[in-house]
């Protein structure tokens, strides 16, 4: 056999940007002509002539994964993986937790999931043993999901050992970034090729009403971290969500200017849990005419094999731009991926509800034989394409998390017919209580029915944090308008309503008749401007024996009064609603989160 194309063709082992080894098998190079012509491209010594494979050391030659497999020889592609619409499934997508260190809206149900546990999980061999059996059938692309995978232990150690598989050609991760950065240069090491962040918006204070958690700082840390390591793809997941963050589009756009970044815009999609409307959806076509606006010689690139979002290009920039149409446009007839859930059942579409069971299989000691034909048997099931607005929101479907796991019972069989939703009300914040015991009683009545102010001699002092949300509503444009100009003629509106919300919260108990008086120890008001409305969070803090639930409710209020007030001489229809806590910790309830 010739060496007719890159001697890379022939490297059988992994290969990274920083690898000082070369290694290939003995048997392409048995004539003096391949092997001078190896000798030629590498540039190296042999040092190591051991299982039939010739090792190179190289002090000048480098390749990525990517660039050396690129150009395997192509085998028939595998009769199991290909449905009845030819569609030919080569990229497995695995979920290796459910855990997740956000609780982002559009993902997890608000009251929570039930974690499965730990002896339904799959184990880091099940995990091993089925990406075996997919490559052995022409799958050469793994990614890894969750939850979030950096929050598994071994994540690192299950890349490095997917990494050794021959035949696989990507190790991706989609990735909220709070974690990554300090984990990546070692998945990077170990052979990660791809990065998928996740991340809907660029402003804190709305990263905190998306995901209900702090971190906007540490998925920053992440991006530059993995752009400094030059991993070979680095895309950016933003849901768009009307009235929400749909004012950040182009703010999304101008990250693609000088770094080579691909972000990708995905419509809202219903999910159990998730409280899918049509109404907070945004269209593709809204999206791309919002670029358009300010980009109008943006342009159309050509589909590749996979892709799962159509692709745009703006001159002169590094990176691209895609949208995820799955709403209004899907792109099933194109779909190449399965996806594993966490527990070990295979979802042959991220819309649909069967699902067979490779974890009971494995563990009922079934061979790669018979578990290729319940692979086969239900990659030929799935439908030529998922259901679209109308009918997919009233679909039962597994929460997001739970998709990329759930606990799923089923009798005697293999086959899922319906994914069962019972008992998932299990909160994460240990602030759930059995409304049957003592602890349900109002606390500010007594025996008597008296108004009565809690006796809080005996509690412990704690740190305790506290965080309400809530939102004022304009019917015009013109209140946005004028505030960002800074012309509302009673003057700055966000710095008066911060004032305002601060002094408040000092107030509480002079306002709220059964408070207590608390040293606080911080105020922050923070206020994120849209389109036509103003989010504003409280948060307050203290060292103390009671909470400051109260005095962040209160601040929150004032604060949108004030913008009430300062606003109403142009527009008398403002709405203030959605107030609520979403944060509380410290204390014997310990934490809750909203």
């Amino acid at each position: 056999m010739g060496l007719n194309r890159s001697f890379s063709s022939y490297v059988l082992k992994r290969c990274f940007c920083s690898s000082k080894r070369v290694i290939f098998s003995q048997s392409l190079l048995s004539n003096s002509h391949n092997l001078n012509l190896v000798r030629n491209g590498v540039k190296g010594n042999i040092i190591s002539n051991n299982n039939n494979h010739l090792i190179y050391e190289d002090k000048r030659f480098s390749l990525s994964r990517l660039e050396i497999l690129k150009n395997e020889r192509i085998k028939p592609f595998s009769e199991f993986l290909t449905d009845n619409y030819n569609r030919k499934h080569d990229y497995l997508r695995i979920s290796i937790t459910e855990r997740c260190n956000l609780r982002c809206t559009y993902c997890m149900p608000e009251d929570g999931i039930e974690l499965t546990p730990n002896e339904k999980l799959l184990t880091t061999e099940e995990i091993l043993r089925i990406v075996r059996i997919f490559i052995s059938q022409g799958v050469t692309k793994v990614r890894l999901t969750g939850g979030e995978p950096t929050v598994r232990k071994d994540v690192v150690e299950l890349v490095k050992r997917l990494n050794e598989l021959e035949g696989l050609k990507e190790i991706c991760m989609t990735s909220n970034g709070i974690a990554l950065h300090r984990k990546l240069p070692e998945l990077f090491a170990s052979g990660l090729t791809s990065l998928n962040l996740s991340l809907d918006t660029l402003i804190e204070g709305k990263f905190l009403l998306i995901t209900r958690r702090n971190g906007l700082n540490a998925v920053m840390k992440s991006l530059n971290k993995a752009l400094e390591l030059n991993l070979p793809k680095i895309k950016l997941n933003v849901v768009i969500m009307k009235n929400i963050n749909e004012d950040e589009i182009l703010n999304f756009v101008e990250l693609t200017k000088n770094a080579k970044v691909d972000v990708r815009f995905i419509e809202y999609m219903p999910f159990e849990g998730n409280k899918w409307r049509n109404s907070k959806m945004v269209k593709y076509e809204d999206m791309l005419n919002n670029i358009k606006v300010v980009h109008p010689d943006i342009y159309r690139l050509d589909h590749n094999h996979g892709d799962t979002s159509k692709n745009f290009q703006i001159p002169n920039y590094k990176g691209k731009i895609g949208f995820i149409t799955s709403m209004t446009e899907n792109f099933c007839s194109t779909c190449t991926r399965l996806r594993i859930t966490n527990d070990g059942n295979l979802k042959v579409c991220l819309f649909g509800n069967n699902e067979v069971s490779l974890r009971d299989l494995l563990r009922q000691g079934k061979n790669d034989d018979e578990i290729l034909q319940h692979i086969g048997k239900a990659v030929k099931s799935k439908k030529a394409k998922h259901a679209g607005i109308g009918e997919l929101e009233n679909l039962p479907n597994r929460p997001m998390i739970l998709i990329d796991d759930f606990y799923n019972k089923f009798h005697n069989g293999i086959w899922l017919k319906k994914t069962q939703f019972s008992n998932i009300r299990r909160m994460f914040s240990t602030f759930a209580r059995n409304l049957n015991n003592d602890d349900s009683k109002l606390t500010h009545v007594d025996a008597s029915g008296n108004a009565n102010m809690v006796d809080i001699h005996n509690k412990e002092i704690s740190h305790r944090i506290a965080r309400a949300s809530g939102t004022i509503v304009f019917s015009n444009d013109l209140p946005i308008t004028l505030i960002r100009a800074n012309s509302i003629k009673k003057g700055d509106v966000i710095s008066i309503a911060r004032v305002s919300g601060i002094m408040a919260a000092k107030k509480t108990s002079e306002l709220i008749p059964l408070c207590h008086p608390i040293m606080i120890t911080k105020v922050k008001v923070d206020f994120t401007i849209g389109d036509n409305k103003i989010d504003v969070i409280c948060s307050v803090e203290c060292d103390g024996k009671t909470g400051v639930e109260m005095e962040a409710l209160t601040g929150l209020n004032v604060a949108l009064l004030t913008i009430y007030d300062m606003c109403k001489a142009v527009d008398k229809e403002m709405v203030i609603g959605n107030v609520k806590i979403i944060h509380k910790s410290g204390g014997k309830s310990g934490e809750f989160n909203l």
